[in-house]
């Protein structure tokens, strides 16, 4: 925004110092001038004798003395107005310094002011969290971009690469190469979509409704129970009435991609999957469990980065595009709830959502117990 030049806040506050100085002066005064004139009667003598001084004579002697006091007192007022105003500002300067750093693209730098706690200081660490906070999200935006020109790019060489082998072989079979193109484009559709959906949940783009959570955890099993059984993982659902408020499409998915993930990142024979959901603490809860691998909590704390799989990059026809659990947490965020991973001394995975309960329809489940359903390989 285009602005006009105007009066430094230093030279304001300098000013406001010596205006209220020089005010202080002109009352304190006049109350002197009003005693004078109106306490000391006209004619009196203070001392005894014909050279004593009368209230005539103090008046004359004290219009001029009165004048250079002033003048005195705004000498005094601006130097000191300005000495003091520098002071009170400097942690200002300082914030400022910073902020045009961080415009700048500077979001390393701290303020880090020094003292006792005071407005100021509560505003340069405010400032330092925010510059903390941006500086993450813009290192996350910058992996997640590198991350998906990856993944993007991969199918995409695949396919050029498919084409160039029918260009130069024309007697080769087209209906396996059709395949490998229809399942290398399937990849790079669901990668698409599922960027999409991460960024509509970002923008908290979509209209809000009651939503019972035990309902899409039972709604995810049926929708995956095939691959849990190809897979040989039993999954049991298990809870009570968990009621929110949000975008079910959204919700669905989330569950969906806990399920999911729950189920391929399992033991490789015996897995088990556990899905339990209720209301605790005022917050409707889903909690998804798996078996599997042991895993460390550095990586427990980062498989909800986009693009993370675990230990491995590598991946089978149905692990995803390895953007489940970070859509996820951008899902649970947009619903202003909380997202916890930790990991099973046995081995697998917890993964937490508490979301807000929703009070209009929170009583509803009081006598709602939904039934343990077990879920088994056939």
């Amino acid at each position: 925004m285009d602005r006009s030049p105007g009066l430094s806040v230093r030279l304001k506050l300098t000013l406001s110092y010596a205006g209220f100085l020089m005010i202080a002066g002109v009352l304190l005064l006049a109350v002197v001038w009003v005693f004078l004139l109106r306490y000391v009667p006209d004619g009196t003598r203070f001392e005894p004798g014909p050279f004593s001084p009368s209230r005539s004579d103090l008046v004359d002697a004290f219009v001029p003395r009165a004048g250079q006091a002033l003048a005195v007192l705004l000498v005094l007022g601006l130097v000191g107005g300005w000495l003091l105003a520098g002071r009170m500002l400097a942690p200002l300067t300082r914030i400022t310094d910073a902020t045009r750093r961080a415009a700048a693209g500077s979001l390393a730098h701290r303020i880090h002011l020094e003292g006792r706690q005071d407005e100021f200081r509560a505003l340069a660490d405010d400032f330092d969290t925010m510059l903390a906070r941006l500086e993450a999200h813009d290192a996350e935006q910058q992996r997640f971009a590198a991350n998906a020109s990856h993944e993007l790019r991969t199918p995409l060489a695949i396919t050029q690469t498919l084409l160039e082998v029918a260009r130069n072989d024309p007697d080769r079979d087209t209906g396996e190469l059709v395949e490998r193109l229809l399942f290398v484009n399937t990849r790079a559709i669901d990668l698409t979509e599922a960027l999409l959906l991460l960024s509509r949940a970002d923008r908290r783009s979509f209209a809000r409704e009651h939503v019972d959570l035990s309902l899409t955890a039972e709604e995810a099993v049926e929708t995956l129970l095939p691959l849990a059984e190809g897979r040989g993982v039993t999954v049991e659902t298990a809870g009570d009435f968990a009621p929110t408020t949000g975008s079910h499409a959204l919700l669905l998915q989330m569950t969906t991609n806990l399920v999911h993930n729950a189920i391929i990142h399992n033991l490789p024979e015996r897995g088990a999957v556990w899905v339990t959901t209720g209301v605790d603490d005022d917050a409707a809860t889903l909690v998804v469990e798996n078996t599997g691998e042991t895993l460390t909590p550095g990586l427990v704390a980062t498989l909800t980065e986009p693009f993370q799989r675990g230990s491995e990059r590598t991946r089978t026809d149905h692990d995803g595009v390895g953007l489940g659990l970070a859509i996820v947490e951008s899902i649970v965020h947009a619903h202003d709830g909380l997202l916890t991973l930790d990991h099973r001394d046995e081995g697998g995975l917890r993964v937490a959502v508490r979301l807000p309960v929703s009070p209009e329809r929170a009583g509803i489940g009081d006598n709602l117990r939904h039934r343990g359903v077990k879920r088994a390989q056939g």
